[in-house]
């Protein structure tokens, strides 16, 4: 038998191979086309579910996509068995294992920040839009995946910080119950009457928008003795949750209408008094002959 000849039994044999197998392959490809499609469904089904129960959207996506991925391991190892190759199915299973200690190894730090955002998954000190601090950043949540949690700073930022450093340092949320403190200090003289400027800086800011009336009332108190005034500190609180205030513009309208106030009821607020002696009068009479 020639070379011809041995080609062409050769492509009849793997023919007639392709058309006994070709049903079972079929049927796989029509399995794997129906999980792929059920999983996205399944993905939009929990996520949908899991926002109207539960008050944490990033838990919602997290487990819907997890939901969306286990459908989708189940539906190739199924259209694996179908065709025939299960062994392959389960050697690529025990590969994975495999693979997945010694990637774990090489990539010690991704590993870290994967696992650390699957914990912060289920329990995270910190919502969509709260505003955190950790180490030197301070700004708003935006997202969380499973490797980094991307925070807007303050001046418009995006950082993007690994999920293992929220959980190893101290985070300081700032917005988690709703309330956030704010505080600023106006200096008056010694002269004034501190019950009536105190009466006055609370008045005023009961009309300011923005800031609590009732929860969390404001307060005033002397918080030191300064050489030439004494300083008040002042102190209110804002909702979080209400996203239509902005803390910035409501410490600024705090504090424009407080010192305009003082100044109408004619409360002096003195600067620092700088006092400088002289002890060598004789030297500045010599230089200045």
């Amino acid at each position: 038998m020639n070379f011809k000849q041995e080609f062409i039994a050769a492509i009849e044999s793997h023919w007639q191979l392709l058309i006994q197998w070709s049903p079972r392959l079929a049927i796989g490809v029509l399995i794997l086309v129906v999980f792929l499609f059920f999983s996205i469904r399944i993905k939009r089904l929990v996520i949908n579910r899991l926002k109207n129960t539960m008050n944490d959207p990033l838990l919602a996506r997290f487990l819907s996509g997890l939901a969306k991925w286990v459908f989708i391991v189940i539906g190739v190892s199924l259209a694996m068995h179908t065709m025939g190759l299960g062994g392959i199915a389960g050697g690529l299973v025990a590969g994975a294992g495999v693979s997945a200690f010694i990637i774990g190894f090489a990539f010690k730090d991704i590993g870290e920040n994967f696992l650390a955002g699957i914990l912060m998954a289920f329990h995270r000190p910190f919502r969509v839009g709260d505003t955190i601090e950790i180490e030197d950043t301070i700004g708003n949540v935006v997202a969380l995946d499973l490797r980094t949690t991307q925070v807007k700073t303050l001046d418009g930022k995006d950082v993007f910080i690994p999920n293992s450093l929220l959980i190893k340092n101290e985070l300081i949320n700032y917005t988690i119950d709703g309330f956030l403190r704010q505080d600023f200090t106006v200096s008056v003289d010694y002269q004034t009457d501190i019950s009536v400027a105190i009466s006055i800086i609370l008045e005023t800011l009961d009309e300011v928008s923005g800031i609590l009336k009732e929860d969390k009332r404001p307060s005033v108190a002397v918080s030191r003795l300064d050489s030439s005034s004494i300083a008040l500190q002042v102190f209110y609180w804002l909702d979080t949750f209400d996203k239509s205030v902005q803390g910035l513009k409501v410490k600024t309208e705090a504090i424009q209408r407080t010192l305009k106030a003082l100044d109408q009821a004619k409360v002096y607020m003195p600067a620092d008094i700088v006092e400088m002696k002289n002890y060598r009068e004789d030297v500045f009479k010599t230089v200045g002959e």
